[in-house]
């Protein structure tokens, strides 16, 4: 019952909050590691300038991978294979799935422009030896071929393969498998923070009412409800 709940003032609040002492330093690092991760290159330049952080990679790296991910996201998968071979040619070797995922979405991408014999030509020569090797694989060329045998394949059962979102999906992949050769982490640390603070709020809100966050842009507190 919300009358059984310990009640935390607002003053009592702030005040335990500006007893918890948060070095600059560490701020600073997560906001870069943001930059870098999510590849925001001229906004890690700009911080590294103003606070002094360094990033734990090149900076120059990012505008590559970026290249990579945008690549992949207008459909033109050949070209970040090659700058992906160019940068590093280990990452695919070492990722085989990123490996298949791009080849994958090669073969959506030839369907898309309706260039069907080479299609079939592509997933024959390409994919069809790895989908003996990997049942999965096997799984995923069946549907995406089977997008050849719908007039409307957009509105197909496997019509997902062809929206923009899948090429958002092995982007992401490419990404997270570059910086993880870089030996970056693969996500950035503030959204799995703020993750872990809505967790917290959430058991707490079991036990006490307190000056809550609910607009995370702003954080502002909020009065305790009683």
């Amino acid at each position: 019952m919300a009358s059984s709940k310990k009640v935390v003032t607002r003053d009592e609040w702030e005040r335990k909050l500006r007893d918890v002492k948060i070095r600059k330093e560490d701020m600073d690092r997560l906001v870069m590691n943001f930059f870098v991760t999510e590849g925001f290159v001229d906004a890690a330049d700009r911080f590294r300038l103003e606070s002094g952080t360094q990033s734990d990679i090149d900076l120059a790296t990012i505008t590559d991978r970026m290249e990579m991910k945008r690549a992949v996201q207008s459909g033109n998968v050949q070209e970040a294979i090659d700058k992906m071979n160019d940068l590093n040619p280990t990452i695919l070797e070492r990722n085989p799935q990123v490996y298949f995922h791009l080849l994958q979405q090669k073969l959506i991408e030839l369907i898309r422009v309706g260039k069907i014999s080479e299609a079939l030509e592509f997933a024959q020569q390409e994919l069809a030896p790895r989908g003996e090797k990997n049942q999965a694989f096997l799984k995923e060329i069946e549907k995406t071929v089977a997008l050849l045998l719908f007039e409307d394949a957009e509105n197909c059962p496997y019509g997902e393969l062809l929206d923009v979102s899948h090429r958002l999906k092995t982007a992401n992949e490419v990404n997270a498998a570059i910086l993880t050769s870089q030996s970056h982490e693969k996500d950035p640390k503030l959204p799995s923070l703020l993750k872990m603070l809505i967790w917290t709020q959430d058991q707490l809100d079991e036990k006490a009412a307190y000056p809550r966050i609910n607009n995370f842009s702003t954080a502002a507190l909020e009065d305790p409800a009683i």
